[in-house]
């Protein structure tokens, strides 16, 4: 038999084993919570670095009309500052008032995605800044047409000159500068935020209890993870009723059918309606459709899985969310160049 003294030194031996694991436990979760928090710096490329000038002119361009047909639609007509960089409407509408397919995306942290739009067509904010202008369902502009017209205004020539010296007013010249101004469009420091960075009392226990559930029994994370809360993948969700094509448009491959780009969970309360086509009003109704597991089963993404979820559990996620609202950075509208 095992003396006593030779009992305690073995016991003593477990709790240490147990502590140093308890120890490499909270490591790693402190190490794990640290990829929530922003990175250092904002994405840009070389050819198109962030400048005060270019910022200006980017935002100039952001609110101006001019860039439609219409002569009345902006980017910020459907990317409101007011509302969460979005529209606050199911799907978008467009030139003639014309109701479009899909939900208006919020703008907000759009320079830390690889890939733009909901089907993820366009791989840099350049490219997808012409998008909508010259969409004849959107802003239904040609873009000769607005070139002319920037080119007619000193206060655009000026413009473009002070950010893009000799570069001229061109259709590259204006993706660039839209692009910029979309690049600083980042979401504020939220309660969230504050908690991981050891401020115990910024995020409510509701939210605590909700951020765990996200991390494991809700599986959220699986897609909505690292500081801007996305994977930048494509998932079918099993929306009912929905046959748009979404990524398969842009690539043929059939667990891509009716999957959309995961979008951002920062300042998420601000963006009701839910979903690429707005069928959700609540976020109450977005967990729901979570904790089914999707109700279309077909093509249905392998991580949509039912979470039988109980009611403080989802009032915990809901929490959470809205913890992750920042507060609103102040947004000044330009002076537009009239002659």
């Amino acid at each position: 038999m095992k003396t006593h003294s030779t009992l305690t030194r073995m016991a003593r031996k477990v709790l240490f084993i147990a502590c140093l694991g308890a120890v490499t436990t909270n490591a790693q979760a402190a190490e794990d919570y640290s990829s929530f928090l922003r990175p250092a710096e904002i994405p840009q490329p070389d050819n198109n670095r962030i400048t005060t000038a270019r910022t200006e002119l980017g935002k100039m361009l952001f609110f101006d009309p001019r860039l439609s047909g219409s002569n009345w639609i902006s980017c910020g007509t459907c990317h409101n500052p007011a509302l969460g960089w979005s529209d606050g409407l199911p799907t978008a509408i467009g030139h003639g008032m014309g109701v479009l397919g899909r939900a208006t995306p919020t703008i907000l942290n759009t320079a830390y995605q690889p890939l733009q739009f909901w089907d993820g067509r366009e791989r840099t904010l350049e490219k997808q800044a012409l998008g909508p202008i010259k969409a004849a369902g959107e802003m239904n502009q040609d873009l000769d047409e607005v070139i002319k017209e920037l080119s007619a205004l000193k206060g655009y020539r000026d413009a473009f000159e002070d950010a893009y010296p000799g570069e001229g007013i061109t259709q590259k010249t204006l993706a660039k500068a839209l692009a910029t101004y979309e690049r600083t469009i980042v979401s504020t420091e939220a309660p969230f935020d504050r908690w991981v960075k050891g401020e115990t009392h910024a995020m409510s226990k509701a939210a605590q209890q909700g951020f765990e559930v996200f991390l494991g029994k809700g599986r959220c994370v699986l897609c909505h993870g690292g500081f801007n809360f996305t994977d930048n993948g494509f998932h079918n969700l099993g929306l009912k009723g929905d046959d748009d094509p979404g990524r398969y448009g842009i690539r043929k491959v059939k667990i891509l059918k009716g999957a959309f780009k995961t979008p951002t969970l920062r300042d998420v309360e601000l963006t009701a309606p839910y979903m690429h086509n707005g069928m959700y009003k609540t976020l109450e109704e977005v967990i729901d459709h979570y904790d089914r597991g999707g109700d279309t089963k077909d093509n249905l993404d392998p991580n949509m899985q039912p979470l039988h979820l109980n009611a403080s559990e989802k009032a915990g996620l809901v929490a959470f969310m809205k913890a992750l609202t920042g507060e609103p950075a102040p947004v000044t509208l330009p002076r537009l160049p009239v002659e």
